[in-house]
């Protein structure tokens, strides 16, 4: 990959020319009485978007920033864990929250416990792609069944009364069976104040590039707002996106994992302005330990920095001369010797353009998703799936949701 040199914009080359946002170019994105400026969007991400990282991008950057996904019963059963991944701090607003559930009831039930708690929106998760979710005809299987699913929303839109409520989802199943423009109807019809779209599909997982016309596909079909969600990587691909679908706006998901920075660039360019250079290996390190000590106050330092591990690798991917310590992030086990090998890295070594659009985090390929058995043979059946009933059973399901996969 061609490097970029001083004085020359730090953008992959596609992105060279891209022209930043120009006076009145972008609306604020409006949800309900939110007006979010810029219209940006931190993607729901089980295992990462807990409160320390959400306050970190936030610092960074002006948008909404939403919870991991919380499940419906598991929060209304009262797990501890579930109950500290939904709450907040003071200082948190916008406050958002994403929830899983495939029984209306319980999606109802949990909204109402919500908005009495003060959050200021809500967004349910329909494009989960995990086997072990879809599998029970959660996450991804909802929109192949559109009457279950108009059943939910219009639960957790009635519930949620003032408070904007959004549907996220994928392009469908695979591409013999999207959904995207049925969820969109149904979002529309219930009374939803936009819907999100991964442009994958549940079997593409996080592999190949996202359908960008799918983007523009759905825009065309509803009138309620669409927020794009895929291979945004810069700032720059955030206003093309905007600009070929004319979507309200974007849903940053992998690009920002060890690069909360991103979301400082993005106000940067919907402003009209250039963004500043990535940050050095030194800076990244600053960063790193801050996000640390936020993971290790809110969940206790044992909790706070086995959550960390991941986040070492994702931080310095790409930088060259982090090769030699990488591997260690992944057996930390205090912050004190997190802080210890941080010092040991290069302060130096500047960012490398090779790591703006590396994989950080999903696995790559394909699936072939699973879903229970003669599942498709009613799409009109708007039974709620079973679900998890024996605690243990419930408790392997949380962790599935939490771990990601």
């Amino acid at each position: 990959m061609v490097e970029a040199h001083p004085g020359e914009r730090f953008s992959t080359p596609k992105n060279r020319g891209v022209p930043a946002g120009a006076p009145g170019e972008f609306a604020p994105l409006k949800l309900g009485a939110l007006h979010v400026w810029p219209p940006v969007v931190l993607a729901p991400m089980a295992g990462v978007t807990n409160h320390p990282f959400r306050s970190l991008c936030r610092e960074f950057g002006a948008g909404l920033y939403v919870s991991e996904m919380i499940t419906a019963r598991g929060f209304l059963n009262g797990h501890r864990m579930t109950h500290l991944l939904a709450s907040s701090r003071v200082d948190e607003h916008p406050r958002s929250i994403q929830v899983y559930g495939s029984d209306p009831m319980d999606v109802g039930e949990m909204v109402r416990r919500l908005v009495d708690d003060g959050v200021d929106h809500i967004d349910i998760n329909f494009g989960c792609p995990v086997r072990k979710v879809t599998r029970h005809g959660g996450g991804a299987a909802i929109p192949v069944k559109p009457r279950l699913m108009a059943r939910i929303v219009r639960a957790g839109v009635r519930s949620a009364g003032a408070v904007p409520f959004t549907i996220k989802v994928r392009k469908g199943i695979d591409e013999g069976l999207t959904t995207h423009l049925d969820s969109g109807r149904v979002a529309q019809e219930e009374g939803a104040a936009a819907i999100g779209l991964h442009a994958r599909t549940a079997a593409e997982l996080y592999s190949g590039s996202a359908d960008w016309n799918a983007i523009a596909e759905l825009v065309e079909a509803v009138d309620i707002p669409v927020l794009g969600n895929g291979d945004v990587w810069e700032p720059w691909d955030a206003l093309r996106m905007m600009r070929e679908t004319s979507c309200a706006g974007v849903i940053v998901g992998r690009g920002c994992l060890g690069r909360p920075w991103l979301f400082a660039e993005l106000a940067r360019v919907f402003d009209g302005c250039e963004p500043e250079r990535p940050p050095d290996l030194g800076r990244v390190g600053e960063i790193l330990l801050d996000h640390a000590r936020r993971l290790a106050e809110f969940f206790g330092e044992r909790t706070g920095i086995r959550q960390m591990r991941k986040w070492g690798g994702w931080y310095t991917k790409g930088f060259a001369h982090a090769a030699s310590v990488r591997d260690r992030f992944g057996r930390i086990e205090s912050l004190a010797e997190l802080e210890e090998l941080v010092r040991e890295l290069p302060q130096d070594e500047p960012f490398p353009l090779r790591a703006l659009t590396v994989n950080r985090a999903k696995r790559g390929g394909t699936q072939t998703v699973t879903l229970p058995a003669g599942y498709l043979d009613d799409r009109d059946d708007d039974t709620p799936p079973k679900s998890p009933h024996r605690p243990e059973e419930l408790e392997a399901w949380e962790r599935a949701l939490a771990s990601g996969g």
